[in-house]
Parts: C-alpha cells; sequence; structure tokens
C-alpha cells in the first residue's frame, strides 16, 4: 500500500497516510487535529511522487527560507490552499533541505511553481505572483 508522511499542521508531528485514504477526513495520530485541513503539505524525497500522482491537480511552491520572494509568497500559497482545498492539492518543497528535489525538478531559481495532473507537470512558472496573478495562472495551468 502506498503511503504520504504529512506534517500534522498544529503539533509539527510525522504521519504516514495512506494514499488510498487522502480524500478522508484524516486526524493526527498525537494530538488529533485535522491533517489535511487546506495547509500546504511538506513535500519530501519520501511523499512528493505519492502526491503527484494525486487524482486532484497538485500545485508544488520550490523555495528556501533564505528567498525573501518565497517568505512574502508563502501567505498567499498559504490562503490560496486554504480557499481551494477541495479541489487542489498543495505542497511547498524547501529547496535547501531537500536539494536532491531540487535537482530532480531543474530549479534554477526560487520561488518556482509547477502544477502536476496525473503526476505529469502541466505547467511551470519561476517567481512570486500577487494573489490576482497566482490565481489567474493557477486556474489556466489546471485547465490545460
Amino acid at each position: 500500500m502506498s503511503t504520504i508522511t504529512t506534517r500534522c499542521p498544529s503539533c509539527n508531528g510525522l504521519n504516514k497516510l495512506p494514499v488510498s485514504r487522502i480524500s478522508e477526513q484524516a486526524v493526527c495520530g498525537k494530538c488529533k487535529a485535522p491533517l489535511l485541513d487546506g495547509a500546504p503539505i511538506e513535500g519530501t524525497p519520501k511523499n512528493l511522487d505519492a502526491l503527484l500522482t494525486s487524482n486532484i491537480p497538485v500545485v508544488v511552491d520550490f523555495w528556501a527560507p533564505w528567498c525573501g520572494p518565497c517568505q512574502s509568497f508563502a501567505p498567499i500559497f498559504k490562503e490560496v490552499a486554504q480557499q481551494r482545498q477541495n479541489e487542489i492539492r498543495f505542497v511547498k518543497v524547501d529547496t535547501e533541505s531537500n536539494p536532491e528535489l531540487a535537482g530532480q525538478y531543474r530549479i534554477r531559481s526560487i520561488p518556482t511553481l509547477m502544477v502536476f495532473k496525473g503526476g505529469q507537470r502541466v505547467d511551470f512558472l519561476s517567481g512570486a505572483l500577487p494573489k490576482s496573478q497566482f490565481e489567474s495562472w493557477l486556474n489556466n495551468a489546471i485547465a490545460k
């Protein structure tokens, strides 16, 4: 059985979640808070492939903690993730902690956003955007 590992948005604990149950209301094994509450999921080498093969579109934000534009874009990404949690999965990949993923996806600048459908990349964009432009780009990418 394929699983993803996700970090609890409340207690920051790691939880394994079967991919077959990803659409259910999963709760943290430690604090019992909802795991998939609309907050972006932390992408790692162990869970990213499983996340990308979701039956709903996935948008990935490749970022780094030292990146100013990444930090300014983070609240926008989080807000849109909460608003569209039932139609799109949102994932953040820290390229500083996961350089192998940055290499695998050929990240040359950050932030870089990628949209995947059925495990295939359908669009990407480098740079931070205001919320309205991000939503417009995301809608166009999802429609592909």
